[in-house]
Parts: structure tokens; sequence; C-alpha cells
């Protein structure tokens, strides 16, 4: 049976993180000697047959208007039935906010068992056993899946995008779409260089930029490096920044290849929040800082000084 990939798209365009999820559903498939397909809901600026180059071999369109706005319990419905149809036994989702609110209700409908924030491929030579975090990113556990079919959603950033080339079959998908409980009476978005959830990079600030009026000093160093910017509860609190920007335990869980904390103390709920991070980078005055023991790099020194030096030195290192 193939393994069905949910590739997610935002206003039309497909997201880093659904290539991802594609490469790692094109990979497991060709581990276990099947193919491997990807369901696209709703409508899609983009060339469907391009998703090809990801490895899967056909790509199912479910083209209605009603899915161009998320709706958990629409999508987990229509991904369902789309799973019933083609014979998919494995189905994987993005560990991001969609696949948050979607992959659990499907395991649910598909009494299948699920593992979420996955980070490597499954173990299949004796069984089928996912890698994924724990304790908010401390820890690792090897989870069995034994139920026929199987949900998986990996985290972002842990397993590389891998074009291979090719072209993909497009079919259109019919199935039945429900009458929405939610009714969404506006969006606003957020504007910005690099999205946050989807970002290789982040710069984030803390109380130790003392205010505001100071942030264009990290703006500078995220530029440079065309990276996210963010900040600590503390900061969005006091409206120094934007709530969306808020990373954490309350705000959101980012797992960006490098994570740079400028003035951050680095409290428990903040680290859950960014410790799966691949490498995390501190600058801080304080040597105590908590935040020095998560850090895989560290320097204890005055923002003020460091960053604009730093900011200097990259863009001299590029040709700016």
């Amino acid at each position: 049976m193939p393994v069905l990939i949910f590739a997610d798209h935002a206003d039309g365009h497909f997201k880093k993180s659904s290539y991802e999820a594609l490469s790692y559903g094109a990979k497991l498939a060709e581990q276990l000697g099947t193919t491997s397909d990807a369901v696209v809901l709703g409508t899609a600026k983009e060339d469907l047959s391009s998703l090809g180059q990801y490895g899967v071999r056909k790509v199912y369109h479910i083209n209605n208007a009603s899915f161009d706005t998320v709706d958990a319990q629409l999508y987990a419905a229509a991904i369902t039935e789309a799973v019933q149809k083609t014979g998919a036994d494995i189905i994987i989702f993005s560990h991001n906010q969609t696949g948050r609110a979607v992959a659990s209700v499907v395991a649910a409908k598909l009494k299948a068992g699920i593992v979420t924030g996955a980070v490597a491929l499954p173990n299949t030579s004796n069984g089928f056993v996912v890698r994924k975090t724990v304790f908010s990113g401390k820890a690792f556990a090897n989870v069995e899946i034994t139920s026929p079919i199987k949900v998986v959603s990996i985290n972002p950033n842990s397993f590389s995008v891998q074009s291979t080339g090719g072209s993909a079959e497009v079919s259109p998908l019919e199935i039945t779409v429900g009458t929405p409980k939610v009714k969404i009476t506006a969006v606003n978005k957020v504007s910005g260089e690099v999205p946050l959830t989807e970002a290789d990079i982040v710069v984030s600030g803390g109380r130790g930029l003392k205010g505001p009026e100071n942030w264009g000093m990290l703006e500078d160093l995220a530029h440079s490096l065309h990276a996210a910017t963010a900040c600590s509860r503390p900061v969005a609190d006091s409206g120094w920044r934007p709530h969306h920007e808020h990373v954490g335990q309350t705000g959101i869980q980012v797992s960006p290849n490098l994570y740079i904390a400028l003035g951050i103390s680095g409290a428990i709920q903040h680290l859950a929040g960014v410790n799966r991070s691949k490498v995390i980078v501190v600058i801080n005055k304080d040597p105590e800082a908590p935040f020095f023991k998560a850090a895989d790099y560290g320097i204890v020194g005055d923002i003020f000084e460091i960053v604009p030096k730093l900011t200097e030195e990259i863009k001299k290192l590029k040709g700016e």
C-alpha cells in the first residue's frame, strides 16, 4: 500500500515543511518497497506535477475552495476519506500548526496509531519504530506503532529536503465536503521577511535589549543572516514586540538549524519552545544565565558591543 503525504500550502504556495514531509514520505516508501503519493487540499497556485521532484508518484488534488482556509475538522474529514479511497496505510504530516491540529483527528477517525514530532525515518527492520522528541525536546523516545494504519508527523527541519527530479501525475479526487462548524470572518496575515515557523535561522531578543528602541540592532543581525526575528514572553507582554514573535512553551515552538538568543536569561518556559533547535548560540552579560547550560556556543559579554561587530563581520563575509 502507498504512503500518503499531506502537502500543506499557504495561499496556494507550498511550505518548506511540506517539501520536508514529501521527501520523508518518499524515502520511507522506498525503504518499504512501495510508492508515495501526495494529497493537496484547496486552490493551488503552483504546478502540482512539480511535487514529483520530491519523490511522489501521484498528487491527489481535492480542489475545493472550502479548503483555502484551514478548518481542522474539514481537513481531517477530507484526508481521512482520501486515505480510504487511495488505500494508503501510512500517512505523513509536518508537525507544524496545521499538522498538529489535523494529524491526531485523522488518526482517531482511522483508529490508527500515531507518533508526533518524529525526527528520523522509522526503523522498519523489526516492526515500525519511530524516534521522536519528548519532555519538550529534552530527550528522545523510540515508539512502536503496531496498528494496521499508521500516522506520523515530522518535526520541521528534522529531515532535509531531497530533490530527485521527475514529475508526478496529478489526479483530481472527489470527496464529500462537509459543512464547516467554524465560520472564519477575517484572516489577519503576519508580514515579514521570513516566516518564524519556516525559518532555518532565528534571532531572538529578551529584556537584555532594554527597550523596543534597540530592536534595530537585532533586526540588522537577522537581516544579514536572512533569519526570522523572535522574542521572549516578557518582551511580548511588555509590548516591545508583537505576540506572534513570542517563542516558548506558551508561544510558538521552533526548531531552526540555528537559534541565536540575545539578552535572554533562558527560563525553562522559553527553553521548552526552542530546545529542538539544532544549534543554540547565547549572548548574555550574565555568566550565570541558565541559557548557557542549554547552549552549544555561548558568549559572555555586552550585546550592545558584540552584536554590531558580529553583524559587521557577517556582512563582510557575504561581501555586503
